[in-house]
């Protein structure tokens, strides 16, 4: 569908003046009614403005495009703004915004997208943008919209050479909408202006569209990948490949074609399961450790936010019903049929969740042999199945931390294994993948992972024993810090776990050395904090410090609120497998501050779980939120020095 067919004169305003992006999504909401495309203004905005909380619609250039799906659609279409002095929306290069589209689509299908990504591609044309700002009338307008339009997708494109177009390129980002399709115009654009005609697939969010042909892979001089997750490589075995980010392909994209040209590219070689490359890598070894990281967060990231939420809708619905937690213990959020459905449901997604952390990260590493080794090393990082105990009856979980391990280990091992099983005889390539791979990665994670969890029982072991001498001698408010503390480093590792049974025991009156029960309820109190700051921290980072993330990043930030008031300390494990080095220190200060204060304002916890649907149990609740709020703005503050600002 054509943008002009979209956009109507009678919704298009130009040379406005607005105070802010508030102003700027009511007019374009304003204009939608106007033109009959919406039934029901509050509704859309309610869907315009959920969009916009998980990440802004801005993509640099002075262009924003907010969008939503919508009950409330009555016919598709597009409102258009142009504001000569801009507006902060919140952009990733931090320009104000002068260029503004709303697309209004129906809840049926994916038309958002394909506007969405119609539009960048002829926004990415600097003579267009220029034509805009500079139209006097709603009919200018369209006609510069309708003249772009017909050059790049009704006219023919420049014909490749007869054996094939020299230069093919394939673009991909995380979220797989704006970078994605600016990459590929870029490109194409370019190869345009300097004779070489160019092919760019990209893979977005949608599937793969402009999919490269074997015929179209065979004449090329060489294909340029300009992805920042991994994309299907195995076709361009035998062919130069250049490896980029998506940024560089944005930027930077007559340097790239110039390099394919000039043959300056080295050999890619995909071998059955595994890649090389011949001479000259391109690709740093910490780029690629990066991008097998992100390969195994991306499809992580799911399990995170649907089972968080449907766990924290567990503790409110059995809190509307009136649920005592003090009475209900850790039985707390399955008490009535409806939590314990939502509870439950949300607890089978989270138990995939660090599995699949491991089995991406091997898969992108090794490829499908490198899958099996990654989910099995990851499920037994979460149940601490040990050479003497390997149905982890009474050991203790390595979590995410020995999850990173598994993945990564297991995958350059099975590396390993593909290339000395490139010694048997070809008669038996058959079976390699489907018999020998399987089984070799099996018993290399078996071992490997039976071999590291003894060491973390053995390290839980020790850092009970070290937490009860504290409690021993009364060092209440450095015990606080310490147990509040020990939930960040791992999140579900031996530490976290540690503090977590040493706090629940106490609270219990399992500890004979703890004859004052409010003692006791303080410490659970300092556990539970300690749980929630690293969520917390990580959202209010991607709220205040925009530039510190991606936009995939700033988006699922918004989740880690709720994840965080639910005491759902998984939340955070995602941006701590990214960014270990600076999101746990942060969210270990954040949290042993919290603790610290927690104790210093005598707050106690009855209930061993829960986050803010237990404060009807927690004593001087009021001096635990203020407790939380340090410690969460601690955290991110350390975040904000320690964290690097995002590449765009």
């Amino acid at each position: 569908m054509r943008i002009v067919d979209l956009l109507k004169p009678e919704a298009i305003k130009l040379n406005q003046s607005l105070s802010d992006k508030s102003e700027a999504i009511e007019k374009l909401i304003e204009l939608h009614a106007s033109v009959g495309n919406i039934s029901d203004i509050d509704s859309f905005r309610k869907e315009i403005l959920k969009r916009e909380e998980l990440s802004s619609t801005a993509v640099g250039n002075g262009i924003a495009i907010p969008h939503a799906k919508s009950e409330a659609v009555a016919s598709p279409g597009l409102a258009a703004i142009t504001a000569p002095n801009g507006v902060d929306y919140g952009a990733p290069d931090g320009k104000p915004s002068d260029i503004l589209f709303m697309i209004a689509a129906p809840l049926d299908g994916d038309l958002h997208l394909e506007v969405l990504s119609r539009l960048m591609t002829l926004l990415m044309d600097e003579n267009l943008r220029d034509a805009l700002k500079k139209s006097n009338t709603p009919e200018e307008f369209l006609s510069a919209i309708d003249k772009a339009e017909s050059e790049r997708f009704d006219e023919p494109k420049p014909e490749p050479k007869k054996d094939g177009y020299r230069v093919l390129a394939v673009t991909a980002c995380p979220t797989g909408i704006a970078h994605t399709y600016m990459a590929a115009e870029a490109l194409e654009k370019a190869g345009r202006e300097m004779g070489y005609p160019l092919k760019a697939e990209t893979n977005g969010s949608a599937g793969a569209k402009n999919v490269l042909t074997a015929e179209e892979i065979a004449s090329c001089d060489g294909i340029i990948v300009a992805a920042d997750k991994t994309v299907e490589m195995s076709r361009f075995d035998g062919k130069p490949v250049l490896s980029v980010s998506v940024s560089d392909g944005i930027n930077k994209p007559k340097e790239l074609i110039e390099k394919i040209v000039n043959g300056s590219v080295a050999v890619y070689h995909h071998s059955g399961t595994k890649a090389t490359v011949e001479t000259g890598q391109n690709e740093s070894f910490g780029r690629k450790l990066y991008k097998h990281l992100m390969n195994g967060v991306s499809h992580m990231l799911p399990f995170v936010v649907a089972g968080g939420i449907f766990i924290a809708l567990g503790f409110l619905i059995d809190t509307i019903a009136g649920v005592d937690p003090q009475t209900a213990g850790s039985a707390f959020g399955t008490v009535t049929p409806i939590a314990s459905w939502f509870k439950n449901i949300g607890n089978f997604a989270f138990s995939f969740m660090i599995p699949v952390l491991a089995g991406f990260i091997a898969m992108s590493i090794a490829d499908r042999p490198g899958f099996l080794v990654g989910i099995v090393g990851g499920i037994l990082a979460t149940n601490g199945a040990t050479f003497m105990d390997p149905a982890a009856a009474s050991t203790i979980p390595s979590g995410f931390l020995g999850a990173l391990l598994a993945g990564f280990a297991a995958g350059y091992l099975m590396l390993c294994v593909e290339r000395l099983c490139d010694k048997l005889p070809r008669a038996l390539e058959g079976i390699k993948p489907v018999l020998i791979y399987p089984l070799a990665g099996l018993a290399i994670v078996g071992v490997m992972m039976c071999a590291v969890n003894p060491f973390m029982g053995m390290i839980n072991s020790g850092l009970n024993d070290g937490l009860m001498w504290l409690s021993e001698r009364h060092l209440d408010i450095l015990l606080g810090a310490i147990v509040a503390g020990m939930m960040a480093i791992d999140m579900g590792g031996p530490f976290n776990k540690a503090a977590y049974v040493f706090g629940s025991t106490v609270m219990l009156g399992q500890a004979s050395s703890m004859a004052d029960p409010n003692v006791a309820y303080t410490v659970m109190a300092a556990v539970m904090i300690g749980g929630m700051v690293p969520p917390i921290a990580i959202a209010l980072s991607t709220t205040f410090f925009k530039n510190r993330w991606t936009a995939e990043e700033r988006k699922n930030g918004v989740v880690n609120y709720i994840m965080g008031l639910s005491f759902i300390t998984e939340g955070a494990i995602p941006y701590a497998a990214s960014y270990p080095l600076a999101v746990i220190p942060s969210c270990i200060v954040g949290s042993a501050v919290a603790g610290a204060f927690s104790v210093i304002f005598k707050c106690t916890l009855m209930a061993p779980h829960g986050g803010i649907f237990v404060f009807a149990v927690v004593g001087n609740w009021y001096w635990y939120l203020l407790a939380l709020a340090v410690g969460s703005v601690v955290g991110m503050l350390m975040l904000a020095l320690l964290k690097k600002k995002a590449k765009a």
